[in-house]
């Protein structure tokens, strides 16, 4: 059984630099403040869908 992953964007570039397990009983978006590569700093970045 394999684990499903959702990717995590950045919400100032959109590139999706972070994956994270896929859980169902998360129902909002989660946001977290993560390093992004392309943007040179830390920003927030969502949970895709």
């Amino acid at each position: 059984m394999s684990v499903r992953k959702v990717a995590m964007a950045c919400s100032v570039c959109g590139h999706r630099n972070y994956f994270i397990p896929e859980k169902k009983e998360r129902t909002e978006r989660l946001t977290l403040n993560k390093f992004c590569k392309y943007c040179g700093k830390v920003t927030p970045h969502q949970e895709t869908r």
